[in-house]
C-alpha cells in the first residue's frame, strides 16, 4: 500500500484544500470540487462548510512535491569510488 499524505494541492483553485483531497482519494478534482462547492454552499450550512473549510486550509501542509507514488528519486551526483 502507498504511503500517502493528505496535502494541499499544487493545482490549486483557492487554496488546494479539494484539490489535495481529491489527489489523496485518488479522483477527478472537477468532480470533488463541485461536489465540496455544494456541500460548502448548501443552504443552512454556509458558515459551518466555510469554517470547516478555514481550518483544512489551516491545518493541512503544502504539497512539496516529495508524495507522489512509489517515485523513489535521489537527486545528486554519484561518483565511483576509485575517482
Amino acid at each position: 500500500m502507498k504511503n500517502k499524505k493528505l496535502m494541499k494541492s499544487k493545482d490549486k483553485i483557492l487554496s488546494g484544500v479539494l484539490g489535495g483531497l481529491a489527489e489523496y482519494l485518488e479522483l477527478d478534482k472537477a468532480v470533488v470540487r463541485i461536489i465540496g462547492a455544494i456541500l460548502i454552499i448548501f443552504p443552512g450550512q454556509v458558515v459551518i462548510g466555510a469554517i470547516i473549510y478555514i481550518i483544512a486550509a489551516s491545518v493541512m501542509p503544502e504539497d512539496d512535491g516529495s508524495n507522489h507514488g512509489d517515485d523513489h528519486v535521489v537527486e545528486g551526483e554519484f561518483r565511483d569510488k576509485n575517482n
